[in-house]
C-alpha cells in the first residue's frame, strides 16, 4: 500500500501537506463517514482518487460511482436514512442534475447525516458556466459551508457532519476549483474507534417521508426550525471569524471593516498584510443561513463596510436588508459593476476594486506593462492517437463532400474538443445529454438540413438515454454518433456501465438493440472508409440511425498495459 493511502487510514494524528480535495477524505474518515457516492467532473475527482487509492478490504467507508448525480445524491440520501452518516460529491452543474431529489432533503430526516459536496468553478475553469450555487443551497434550504483553504476543508467538514447528524439536516458543502487543489500544511487528528454498524435502522411514522401536497407544510415547518438552530449555532461556530491583523483604529476617524467569505477573505487578507491598514475582516464559512446576530454586531461596529463576495450578489442583498430592517445606519459599500460578478478575486484584483473606495488604504497601482510580445493561441486538443480524432476527420470529410448543410450538435466529453478547428464537428452545446433532445428539436420540420449528434459512453448512461428515447419513439430524422472509449475519460478515466470495471458489464449495442433502434452500425473509429460508409448509409435513412464510432481511449490503454506488464514482472520475480 502506498505512503498516501497508509496516511489516510493511520489511526494517530499526523502532520502533512495535503490537497483540499484529499484533506476533505482524512475528514471523512475521522467524522466516520460510512457511505460516499459520486460522479466524475472537476473539481472534485481527486476526493475519488483519494479513497480508490486504499484497499477496498482496508477502505473505512463504501464508495461508489454512480451513473449520475442524481442517482448519487438518492444513493447517499439512502443510506442515510438508514442511519449511516453520507456523502455525496461532483461538480457545480452536477447540482442541476442532481436537484429534482436535493430540493427535498431539508425537509426529511437524514438521521445518519449527510453532506453534499460540490465543486464549484468561480472562473469557468473546467465548466460552461460559472453558477453560483449558493442560490441553490438557499432553495434546497440547506446550510451551506464555505472553506476558503485546504485547512479549513479537514475542519470545517467535520464541523458540518456533526451539526448534519445532530439536526438530522443535510449540509451543502461549497468548495471552489482553488480550494479543492490548492495545498497547505495541515495537523491532522487521530481517527476515532467507530463501530460500523450496518444495522438498517430506517423508521417512519406517517408521511415523514412524503413531502407531497398537504404533507409538506409540517415537513417544511420543521426545515425552518432546523435552520434557525444553524443560525444560531453561527454565532458561536470557529468557521465564522473575525480578523483583525493590524489592530481595529480608525482610518481618518472612521472604523473599517470588510465582511466575506471563502478565497476571497484570504486575497483581502494578503492585500491588508501588504497595506498595514487597520481594517477588520468578518470571514463568514457558514454562508446560509447568515448569523444575523453576528452580522449586526460588526455593521453597528463599524462606520463603512465592504462586502466582498466571489460571484453574485448574494450575501450584499441578505445584509443589506438586514441593516434595513434593524435601522443600521453604516455605509455598506459593494462592488460597482457587472465585470465584478464574474471571474475569481485574486489579491491583485482585490487591492485594484478596494483602492477605487479606499485609496487612502490601497493607493491606486499604476497598470502593469503590456507584454512585449503576444503569446502564440494554444487551442486545447484531443490527445495523440485518440479514435475521436480519426472519427472527426472521417465525418468532417463526408460532410463537406456529401452533406455541406449539415447541422452537427455536440455533448459534454473530451469529444466537445471537436467543436474547434480543424474539425469545428458540434456548434451547439449545452449540458451532459442534451445532444439527442436539442437534435431531435431541429429534426422537426426540417426537410432541407441534414441534423448529426454526438454522445461520448459515459454520456449516454449519464443523461443520454431519455433523449435517444424520445428519438427513437418519434423516429427523428437524426443520425447519432456514439463515440465509444470505454471509459470517463475527461475527467480522469473513472469506470461507467459499459467498462466493466464495476459490476456486470451493460454493453450500449444491447440497450440499443432492446430499444428497438431501427438502424444500428458499429466500427472501429480508425477504420474511416467503413466509418464513412455507415455515416452514409445512416444520414440517408429515412429516421432515427445509430453509429458508434468505437476505440479505446490511448492514454488509458498505454497506462494499464504498462501497469499489467509491471504486475507480470513483479509475478515473474516471486515465482523464480
Amino acid at each position: 500500500m502506498s505512503k498516501f493511502a497508509d496516511n489516510m487510514i493511520r489511526k494517530d494524528a499526523w502532520t502533512g501537506l495535503m490537497m483540499g480535495n484529499h484533506a476533505l477524505v482524512r475528514a471523512m474518515i475521522e467524522s466516520g463517514v460510512m457511505v460516499a457516492s459520486a460522479y466524475p467532473g472537476s473539481p472534485t475527482p481527486e476526493i475519488a482518487a483519494a479513497i480508490e487509492i486504499i484497499p477496498e478490504e482496508q477502505r473505512p467507508l463504501h464508495f461508489e460511482w454512480s451513473t449520475n448525480e442524481k442517482v448519487a445524491t438518492e444513493t447517499a440520501f439512502g443510506a442515510s436514512i438508514n442511519g449511516h452518516l453520507s456523502v455525496v460529491f461532483f461538480k457545480s452543474v452536477g447540482l442541476n442534475v442532481a436537484l429534482d431529489s436535493a430540493v427535498q432533503l431539508s425537509m426529511l430526516d437524514c438521521t445518519g447525516g449527510l453532506v453534499v459536496i460540490i465543486g464549484d468553478d468561480p472562473g469557468a475553469n473546467s465548466s460552461q458556466n460559472e453558477q453560483d450555487n449558493r442560490y441553490t443551497g438557499r432553495m434546497m434550504m440547506m446550510p451551506i459551508f464555505e472553506p476558503g483553504t485546504p485547512g479549513e476543508t479537514y475542519s470545517m467538514f467535520m464541523e458540518a457532519a456533526e451539526l448534519s447528524k445532530k439536526l438530522k439536516l443535510p449540509v451543502l458543502f461549497r468548495m471552489t476549483t482553488h480550494v479543492c487543489h490548492a495545498r497547505e500544511l495541515i495537523d491532522f487528528g487521530a481517527i476515532p474507534d467507530y463501530e460500523y454498524d450496518w444495522t438498517p435502522r430506517f423508521h417512519a411514522e406517517g408521511l415523514e417521508y412524503w413531502p407531497i401536497t398537504a404533507a409538506v407544510f409540517p415537513l417544511k415547518r420543521k426545515a425552518f426550525a432546523k435552520l434557525a438552530a444553524v443560525e444560531k449555532h453561527g454565532l458561536t461556530s470557529p468557521s465564522n471569524r473575525v480578523f483583525s491583523p493590524n489592530g481595529s483604529e480608525p482610518v481618518k476617524g472612521r472604523r473599517l471593516g470588510v465582511i466575506t467569505h471563502s478565497i476571497p477573505a484570504y486575497s483581502v487578507l494578503e492585500c491588508l498584510d501588504l497595506s498595514g491598514s487597520s481594517i477588520d475582516v468578518l470571514k463568514l464559512g457558514i454562508t446560509f443561513p447568515l448569523c444575523e446576530e453576528l452580522v449586526l454586531n460588526f455593521l453597528r461596529e463599524h462606520d463603512e463596510v465592504f462586502i466582498l463576495e466571489e460571484l453574485d450578489r448574494i450575501i450584499e442583498h441578505e445584509i443589506k436588508a438586514m441593516a434595513f430592517d434593524n435601522g443600521i445606519t453604516t455605509k455598506i459599500l459593494a462592488r460597482p459593476d457587472v465585470e465584478h460578478l464574474m471571474h475569481e478575486f485574486v489579491p491583485e484584483r482585490v487591492w485594484e476594486l478596494f483602492s477605487g473606495f479606499w485609496p487612502e488604504c490601497f493607493a491606486p497601482k499604476p497598470p502593469r506593462n503590456a507584454a512585449v510580445e503576444d503569446v502564440s493561441p494554444r487551442l486545447a486538443q484531443m490527445c495523440p492517437g485518440c479514435g475521436h480524432r480519426s472519427a472527426f476527420f472521417a465525418i468532417r470529410e463526408l460532410i463537406d463532400e456529401e452533406f455541406p448543410t449539415t447541422i452537427t450538435v455536440a455533448d459534454i466529453g473530451c469529444h466537445s474538443l471537436g467543436s474547434m478547428k480543424p474539425y469545428e464537428m458540434g456548434s451547439v452545446l449545452l449540458c451532459m445529454g442534451h445532444s439527442n433532445g436539442t437534435a431531435g428539436g431541429m429534426a422537426i420540420g426540417n426537410d432541407s438540413r441534414k441534423v448529426v449528434c454526438f454522445i461520448g459512453d459515459s454520456t449516454f448512461f449519464h443523461a443520454g438515454l431519455p433523449g435517444i428515447i424520445n428519438n427513437i419513439l418519434y423516429d427523428r430524422n437524426v443520425t447519432l454518433v456514439i463515440l465509444e472509449n470505454y471509459t470517463t475519460a475527461m475527467t480522469g478515466h473513472q469506470p461507467h456501465a459499459a467498462t466493466g470495471e464495476i459490476g456486470d458489464k451493460i454493453k450500449i449495442v444491447d440497450v440499443l438493440e432492446a430499444l428497438g433502434v431501427k438502424f444500428l452500425r458499429s466500427v472501429d473509429a480508425y477504420m474511416q472508409d467503413k466509418l464513412k460508409d455507415h455515416m452514409r448509409d445512416a444520414m440517408n435513412h429515412d429516421g432515427f440511425g445509430i453509429v458508434i464510432a468505437k476505440h479505446p481511449c490511448m492514454l488509458k490503454f498505454i497506462r494499464d498495459k504498462r501497469k499489467r506488464a509491471a504486475a507480470t514482472k513483479d509475478a515473474q520475480a516471486v515465482n523464480r
